[in-house]
């Protein structure tokens, strides 16, 4: 009787074993585009106002105009198209939009960039993009600045900003 739990014993131990090898995880590296958030708040403590969720893609040597083609629609960021949920109805460079979630995609250019909300979501890239489901889209001037190696968004009191290499683009937000 001895005998036959010690084999007992061994043979659980050797299939514990082994499937905790074959069960484990396999984890890829870390995305090339990682996802981030930008918070529009009028204050720490203040409820959000505007949020937009967006993958940063990196320049790594490449020309911006490679990556976000003038007078394309871009997804205004990688991955998925960027995500922009408003708590509120607003003013997005002056023409309203209501509270709600939508798609934000942008049009660059050389001197002014076309923003568009599009009540098109959960969209990868801008390949199914499809005009006639545009909210609004409005004009915002493009400006320099130091070079932002990863694509980013910001906000400040009134303004929601987009940079990647020496590229700003400012678009005013209100209620």
């Amino acid at each position: 009787m001895k005998k036959s739990s010690i084999l007992s014993a061994f043979a659980f131990v050797f299939v514990l074993l082994l499937s905790t090898d074959i069960n484990a995880q396999k984890f890829g590296g870390l995305d090339k585009s990682p996802m981030d958030a930008a918070i529009y708040k009028t204050s720490r403590n203040a409820p959000a106002i505007a949020k937009v969720i967006y993958s940063r893609p990196q320049l790594k040597g490449r020309s911006l105009s490679s990556l976000a083609p003038n007078g394309k629609v871009w997804r205004t960021g990688a991955n998925e198209a960027a995500s922009i949920t408003l708590y509120n109805d607003m003013k997005i460079g002056g023409k309203s939009v209501s509270a709600g979630e939508y798609s934000l995609f942008t049009i660059p250019g050389d001197k002014e960039w076309t923003i568009i909300i599009s009540k098109d979501i959960n969209v990868w890239g801008a390949y199914s993009y499809n005009k006639a489901n545009d909210v609004i889209r409005v004009s915002a001037p493009v400006s320099s600045g130091d070079s932002l190696e990863a694509f980013s968004i910001a906000f400040t009191q009134g303004n929601m900003h987009l940079g990647w290499g020496t590229t700003r683009v400012t678009v005013p937000f209100s209620k």
